[in-house]
């Protein structure tokens, strides 16, 4: 049980004794400086229900508080009563808890626990992962870790973009142009390769249009399941595969079902077409098959009239719409899902919300607890990332760049050279990716980032790296002190309660509680700013307190 529930329970029943009914609501929260106390009760609520003012509450309350094994003393102040909890159990609880199971802040899976869906990055098999894909693939990461801490069972899934005319560009480019190269004849990570055709299309493109069409027949004929159209397309996204899982790994990127766009295209029809026959659809005077929004979510257009999506064409050919649909029923049915998480940039709000209207109208009950979880843009000093002007920062590139600003970090505060060329670069991977992760992490997901470099990679100031700067000399002073023998079963706690202390052991009873927020609210940024200000915290405490060297062996 969280600290704060523990007083939460405590002061409901002191309200109980005295005024004869629990309270209706009950805010825990911190006083502004740890003299005041460890916790402080809100008693603002309370007033309207037992028509008393809220001061008049609190000094009550303060005096009906006796001390016990948790609870020193407490005062009011005002409206609050400010709590002071004894060292012993305080501090016990704040070292002690983090080591039990399950996992500090992580709730076990059980039965109220839901089935959810967490898809994320869904890259085209066209071009390589780039700089959006990995603010993606890192918050999709995060959101689906959260919902494991509050006692999800969480499927991490991957929709694979891998058909359409923008892949036939590609493989048109190089069967014109590519004279039988490879990703290995030319030294080339896979969907790199692969990539660079993409951006040769678009250059030839722009000088013979007639190509466009032909990318279109191509299409056609890999639709028609031509043999060797089916050939080509099968190798390029399998040297696009390949490169995928050499960046996933960089990143840390895990997934437990991938879903192709080429096994699940036709499912929509099928579906689109059972509810047209139920009258969910129309046609409108093209012959499209449509369906009309409800007009108290989305009004009306410039005409008066519903605004509407189309669903199917006049010749019968299916919609990307029309394949979210098949796919999300398929994906439900199959993994048994109570909830679906779509991380997909804040482009497509407007696509989700014809999405789950939809699927609303065709009786899917479980529709609306279907979420998709926008998030901003990623902007470089040049602008907007566009990849078919080969405009664009792989994430590939991004990764190294990142290594090899973390090593020039490492080898200026190494002027003895006492790591070697390994050692250092093994590190700096480390640092780099969590530079990058923890940058686009730190603002909330619908937040535009201006991703810096220089900045994410800095040592100071709020990064990844003055992160796990304080999680590595925290790490020093442990191996430390089991290299002494030194026994923290034995601890005796009430030798704590300096403020910095006070402080930091309040830091770290809120962590459940950040993580519990976090993942109702599907943002990561929450932690980050958490594991930040826990950074802060130690640092403060660390530049004060020795700890290997403590002025004796019960405070050490």
């Amino acid at each position: 049980m969280k600290l704060t529930d523990q007083i939460q329970q405590r002061i409901s029943q002191i309200v109980l004794r005295h005024y004869g009914e629990p309270p209706d609501a009950l805010k825990i929260g911190y006083p502004p400086n740890p003299s005041m106390g460890d916790m402080a009760v809100e008693c603002f609520p309370m007033a309207r229900q037992f028509r008393k003012a809220p001061a008049v509450i609190a000094g009550e309350i303060a005096e009906w508080i006796e001390p016990d094994d948790l609870i020193d003393r407490a005062a009011a102040t005002g409206p609050y009563v400010n709590i002071t909890l004894r060292s012993e159990g305080y501090f016990g609880y704040a070292c002690r808890r983090m080591f039990e199971s399950p996992p500090f802040a992580f709730q076990p899976a059980g039965p109220e626990g839901h089935r959810v869906m967490v898809e994320y990055l869904s890259p085209n098999t066209n071009k390589p992962l780039h700089l959006g894909h990995v603010r993606n693939g890192a918050l999709g990461m995060a959101v689906a870790n959260l919902q494991v801490a509050a006692g999800h069972q969480v499927v991490r899934a991957n929709l694979i973009n891998d058909r359409g005319v923008h892949i036939c560009k590609s493989m048109l480019a190089w069967q014109k142009w590519g004279e039988g190269t490879t990703p290995e004849s030319q030294k080339r990570k896979g969907d790199a390769f692969v990539g660079d055709w993409y951006v040769r299309f678009s250059r030839e493109a722009e000088k013979d249009p007639s190509l466009e069409e032909a990318a279109q027949a191509m299409l056609r004929r890999w639709e028609q399941n031509d043999p060797e159209t089916l050939r080509i397309w099968r190798m390029m996204n399998q040297w696009v595969y390949d490169g995928f899982s050499e960046t996933y790994r960089k990143l840390g990127l895990v997934f437990d079902r991938f879903y192709y766009e080429s096994e699940t295209y036709t499912q929509g029809k099928r579906i689109v077409e059972e509810g047209a026959a139920k009258n969910v659809f129309t046609r409108d005077e093209a012959g499209n098959v449509v369906f009309l929004l409800p007009e108290d979510r989305f009004g009306l257009d410039e005409t008066g009239s519903p605004k509407r999506v189309t669903v199917l064409r006049p010749d019968g050919t299916s919609l990307y719409i029309t394949q979210d649909i098949g796919t999300t029923v398929l994906k439900v049915t199959q993994q048994r899902l109570e909830r679906c998480i779509f991380v997909v940039g804040s482009e497509q709000q407007f696509h989700f919300q014809c999405l789950f209207a939809i699927l609303e109208a065709l009786g899917y009950g479980w529709a609306k607890d279907c979420r998709h979880l926008s998030y901003g843009m990623v902007y470089l000093p040049e602008g907007k990332m566009k990849s078919r002007e080969g405009k664009v920062v792989d994430a590939d590139d991004l990764i190294e760049s990142m290594t090899e600003l973390a090593a020039e970090e490492i080898r200026s505060r190494d002027p003895e050279g006492l790591l070697d060329a390994t050692e250092i670069r093994d590190r700096a991977a480390k640092i780099g990716a969590g530079a990058v992760k923890f940058y686009l992490l730190r603002v909330k997901p619908t937040q535009d980032i201006h991703f810096d470099p220089k900045e994410s990679i800095s040592f100071d100031g709020f990064t990844g790296p003055y992160c796990q700067y304080a999680y590595a000399r925290i790490s020093g002073i442990l191996r430390k002190a089991r290299e002494m023998g030194v026994d923290d079963g034995s601890a005796v706690f009430r030798h704590l309660g300096n403020e910095e202390e006070r402080l930091l052991a309040r830091q770290l009873t809120r962590f459940p509680e950040t993580v519990e927020k976090a993942a109702a609210e599907y943002n990561p940024s929450l932690v980050a700013g958490y594991l930040f200000d826990t950074a802060k915290l130690f640092n403060q405490f660390y530049n004060k307190h020795s700890v290997i060297n403590a002025e004796s062996e019960a405070l050490k």
